[in-house]
């Protein structure tokens, strides 16, 4: 018996493992990485809706998927960080004259940036 063999109709090839013939099957990696937004996503996904993320697994487009919404939400996170200070008056010469101030009111234009990206895209159904 072949080693290997080739299944002209379906393009996948098959090993021989013992006395039957298993596909060589690989599944598809992506070179990026997926971010902490897509990480929460994930968690979410696989407590609260377990059919979706088995649909985007079983279909190899799981990856895909979470890149594409932590890329989403780093964007509206990083618009909303920049629309926040712009409208409250947080500047680089607050930022230099006051740190502690600065800090404090980005501190909390990022909690508010934080919860709106959560609501918005991460936790909603």
């Amino acid at each position: 018996m072949k080693q290997t063999i080739h299944n002209e109709n379906t393009g996948i090839d098959y090993t021989l493992v013992g006395e039957v013939y298993l596909p060589n099957l690989v599944l598809p990696h992506g070179d990026e990485t997926i971010g902490l937004w897509g990480q929460r996503y994930l968690e979410h996904i696989k407590t609260h809706r377990k059919a979706f993320y088995t649909t985007l697994k079983m279909q190899c487009k799981l990856d895909e998927h979470l890149r594409e919404v932590d890329m989403r939400a780093s964007e509206m996170y990083d618009r909303l960080i920049k629309q926040f200070a712009a409208w409250e008056g947080i500047t680089e010469e607050l930022k230099a004259a006051d740190m502690m101030q600065w800090v404090a009111a980005m501190n909390n234009i990022s909690n508010r940036a934080r919860e709106i990206v959560n609501n918005e895209i991460i936790y909603a159904d």
